[in-house]
């Protein structure tokens, strides 16, 4: 069974920075992609980043794109996604994804963590 398990969530002020981890287990392949989604309340749940784990292709959207980077140690099957500048609008609950078929990033998720909370307020 293929397990997320994210920490880092918080609260932090406009301008201010977090690191999101996830830590996937539970699958084999060396050959996969990982990545977080957000929701915020009264609103569908986003993609705001993907990296494949054999050939380090990031996928941002536009919202997110220059403040948040994702990256993967592969040795330790975790993510890490570092948020700067953070926004208000930034406040969600942010849930890791993994991609296990041939698709990566692009293809359909094959498993969600259980979120973990983001607020940006002053």
């Amino acid at each position: 069974e293929v397990q997320l398990v994210e920490s880092g969530g918080g609260y932090v002020q406009p301008g201010g920075s977090l690191r999101l981890s996830c830590a996937a287990s539970g699958f084999t392949s060396d050959d996969y992609a990982i990545g977080w989604f957000r929701q915020a309340p009264g609103k569908e749940r986003k993609g705001v980043a993907c990296i494949g784990s054999s050939d380090s292709n990031t996928h941002y959207p536009d919202s997110v794109m220059g403040r948040f980077t994702i990256s993967v140690d592969n040795a330790k099957n975790t993510a890490y996604l570092q948020m700067n500048n953070l926004k208000p609008e930034d406040t969600a609950t942010y849930y890791c994804v993994v991609h296990l078929r041939d698709l990566g990033c692009l293809g359909p998720v094959d498993a969600w963590g259980q979120g973990t909370q983001v607020t940006v307020s002053s």
